[in-house]
């Protein structure tokens, strides 16, 4: 019965992966996507694993048949994944009324994701130990256990990929989650029936359930061990937990490089989690195999050592080869083929480092097996103390060594990481056997004393990445050589943060691998639209709040207006700010340092949620729609949140952009935004005479709009400063600036008849933006758009003169 116990764990483990992808998107929605948020649910995901993995051998008898366990336990991860998707609205509503900032704020996170994610992954961490229990700690017994392991892993990999590629993309979160328990009930209820099949199974004390061996206590299912092999045993669990370790830290440092060189996409994302988990699962089997037949303790040091070449090899890739490699995405006709790229570049740099950390588990496990030990006990203390330094690794990488000293140093410190680990599983080994020829070295210890100096040598020869790569991501070979000068680089707690200068003097803000703004015309123009729409709209703008600060140009407009007092810039990455202030006071009216701006570092979904602050207006200009986590400020339900955070007569202005986006993905923002400002409005920014991008604003109220009274005001001295920005983009009078109108809600129904309304139980946006990011469809989505523009009946007031220049601007198409 033992091969089938692979497929039941190969379900077990799609089921796990697809549930992890579905609560941290649910989780996300409700205590943010900043790091501190992601860490807090990373840590509690997998904190749950290790002491499920612990506490079930202690708690659970041995006299329990292991498939009848591991049977309730894939009906407790079910049960927990349905009642989660039950009571996540309710949860969430607790959460917004009461969370907020500082450590109160931080514990109600941990409560949460402890309350929401304990009860199933307490669940999952058992299922292994449990079934150990079905088998002897035998070399051959050990081996299986390796192959579930593996099992378990191929089963994610068809999870990650299922969930990322196809349930959450053509359906949501619900389907997701149904479908996951549909494979709970599935493998829970095969797994009861071969337990009445076979009601007696191979007892962890011997040949038959309740004899013990020699030295074994039945009320202390361990092995009695001189103090010497204690302590060796021992120093075998701190090593496979630095195994975890670095295997983690690995898996975000070079998640967070391949997003920059794929585009950090959804799918993205899916791929390198699949990738990684392929190498783990070969590595399993490979390892499994082996433990039958090498002395494992020392296959398993010699492991960390080749590990350490390994992280070598991808951090080369990656920074000094992968980026150079001659493709530019663009070219392809079919973001599939983009896909099938990626995979394999992905599975070029990573995959030998996985394998490796695949194989360490099976090898430790066997290092630490004795005769008649329970292997629910022996599995669960291997796979706790691999998940602890997991999680650690994760933690640390994430928190602390990619903000701190940089991707270069943190996969340096992985590789001494890696070699500490080697040095715990060979060195007690070298040494009995020195002792043993006298004090004469062994060819193993001269071998250890060769790869250690080579360890030297590989740790110190870890390269830098490029500035390119961090400028332009993606499109990185294909700008080699165009792209200016990089004359910032920076890596950050949530993003990696870049600033050109081009030979004409013109300088860009990067994030996520690509120009996220700059001092060119059309950029300029953009922002500024957007942050004098914001505060020339409204008729009492007093308090504004600015989502993202990007390179702060749209902030600095909303700033430089005299009836501004407090303008509140809600942004991830703290070292955005300061990057900007640095760099572009001069485009930004130095806003970072304005007295009466605050900027507040959270997720701005978090912060609006959790705030009982309103606002006369809200401008948001968040990242590109196809980076994940950013469909979370483009969902109906956000925009309801900024809605009901208004003031009486407040607005809510928004970046669309046209570029690097595909018509269904912008006909979903503008449709979503729609769905909650049935009066809104959109203003076209363009270049060269095509569409470029767009401003959405939206008010409760319907929108009115007084020419004479904006061109009045615009004309006092105290406003020189407002009319002085918008004369540098070329908007010379308020007919400038409004005759950019495009359209409006009640104009483009048939346009948006077939849009995708992005929800937060679907992200829908990410889904479909993240199959646009190499498309430039702006023109032809713009041109569209105009097809349905008629003058707006209602919307505009004024003296004839203004009126009529405005129906003319408008009437002539003229942006």
């Amino acid at each position: 019965m033992l091969p089938l116990l692979l497929f039941l764990f190969a379900g077990s483990g799609a089921a796990a992966l697809i549930y992890e992808i579905v609560w941290f998107q649910l989780l996300e929605l409700v205590i943010g996507s900043s790091a501190v948020s992601m860490g807090v649910l990373l840590g509690t995901f997998m904190g749950g694993m290790c002491l499920g993995s612990l506490l079930l051998p202690r708690i659970v008898r041995p006299q329990h048949h292991p498939l009848r366990v591991y049977a309730a336990l894939e009906a407790v991860v079910g049960v927990s994944g349905l009642l989660l998707l039950l009571l996540m609205p309710a949860i969430g509503h607790i959460y917004t009324t009461w969370g907020g900032e500082g450590v109160a704020g931080f514990l109600l996170r941990g409560t949460v994701a402890a309350i929401c994610l304990l009860p199933p992954t307490l669940a999952m961490g058992a299922t292994l130990p449990a079934v150990a229990r079905w088998v002897e700690t035998t070399p051959e017994g050990i081996s299986w256990l390796g192959f579930f392991y593996a099992g378990n892993i191929a089963g994610a990999v068809c999870g990650s990929l299922l969930a990322g590629f196809y349930l959450l993309r053509v359906y949501d979160m619900a389907t997701a989650t149904y479908v996951a328990a549909a494979v709970n009930a599935a493998v829970a209820a095969v797994a009861i029936g071969v337990s009445a099949c076979v009601p007696t199974y191979p007892s962890m004390n011997g040949e038959h359930a309740g004899r013990a061996e020699p030295g074994f206590s039945p009320r202390d299912p361990r092995p009695r061990r001189s103090s010497s092999s204690q302590f060796d045993t021992n120093l075998m669990y701190v090593a496979i937990a630095l195994s975890g370790f670095s295997a983690l830290a690995g898996e975000v440092i070079w998640t967070r490089l391949l997003a920059l060189l794929f585009g950090a996409t959804v799918y993205t994302f899916s791929m390198i989690l699949a990738v990684f988990l392929i190498g783990l699962g070969i590595g399993s089997s490979v390892g499994s195999a082996m433990s039958k037949t090498v002395n494992a303790r020392t296959a398993f040091g010699w492991c960390q050592l080749l590990i350490v070449a390994a992280i070598g090899w991808t951090a080369h890739e990656l920074s000094v080869s992968l980026p150079y490699w001659p493709i530019n995405p663009s070219l392809s006709p079919s973001i599939w083929l983009n896909f099938k790229l990626d995979l394999v570049r992905a599975l070029w740099a990573v995959l030998p480092a996985a394998i490796l950390w695949g194989a360490s588990f099976p090898l430790a496990l066997a290092a630490v097996a004795a005769k008649g030990r329970d292997a629910g006990r022996l599995v669960g203390g291997v796979y706790a103390a691999n998940t602890l330094g997991a999680v650690a690794g994760a933690l640390t990488a994430s928190l602390l060594l990619i903000a701190w000293i940089g991707s270069q140093r943190a996969q340096q410190a992985m590789m001494l990481v890696a070699t500490l680990a080697a040095l715990l599983a060979l060195v007690p080994a070298v040494v009995d056997r020195t002792r043993q020829a006298g004090g004469a070295r062994s060819a193993e210890a001269l071998a250890l004393s060769g790869a250690l100096i080579v360890t030297v040598f590989l740790v110190r020869s870890v390269p830098p990445v490029p500035g390119l790569l961090v400028a332009h991501g993606r499109f990185a070979a294909t700008l080699l050589g165009q792209a200016g000068d990089i004359i910032y680089v920076g890596e950050g707690l949530q993003s990696s943060v870049a600033v050109s200068r081009l030979p004409n003097g013109k300088i860009g803000y990067h994030n996520a691998g690509k120009i996220q703004a700059s001092s060119a015309p059309e950029d300029m123009r953009l922002q500024r639209m957007l942050g004098h729409f914001t505060t020339l709209v409204p008729t009492r703008p007093s308090s504004v709040l600015v989502i993202g600060c990007g390179a702060g140009v749209t902030a600095g407009a909303v700033s430089i207006n005299p009836m501004v007092d407090r303008v509140t810039i809600a942004e991830i990455e703290p070292l955005v700010p300061r990057v900007v202030s640095v760099y572009f006071g001069a485009q930004n009216y130095d806003v970072v340092r304005n007295p009466k701006v605050h900027i507040h570092i959270d997720d701005a979904r978090h912060y609006l949620l959790t705030t009982k602050e309103k606002f006369d207006a809200i401008t948001s200009d968040p990242l590109d729609p196809w980076v994940k986590g950013a469909a979370t400020l483009y969902t109906k339900e956000f925009f309801e949140t900024a809605r009901d955070h208004l003031n009486p007569g407040g607005v809510v202005t928004l970046f669309v952009q046209l570029y690097d986006s595909s018509p269904a993905a912008v006909k979903s923002e503008i449709a979503t935004f729609f769905e909650v400002f049935p009066n809104g409005i959109i203003a076209g920014n363009t270049f060269r005479g095509v569409g470029y991008d767009t401003v959405l604003l939206g008010q409760v109220e319907p929108t009115r709009i007084d020419l004479d009274a904006m061109e009045d005001r615009l004309s006092r001295p105290e406003y020189a400063t407002v009319a002085q920005s918008l004369r540098e983009i070329g908007l010379t009078s308020a007919v400038d600036l409004f005759g950019t109108y495009a359209g409006r809600a009640s104009d483009l129904k048939e346009w948006l008849r077939d849009a995708s309304i992005n929800r937060d139980r679907n992200l829908r946006l990410q889904y479909l933006a993240g199959l646009g990011l190499n498309m430039n469809e702006s023109d032809t989505v713009y041109a569209e758009i105009l097809k349905y523009r008629r003058f707006p009946q209602g919307l505009f007031t004024g003296s004839e003169p203004r009126m009529r220049a405005i129906r003319e601007r408008i009437g002539a198409g003229q942006p």
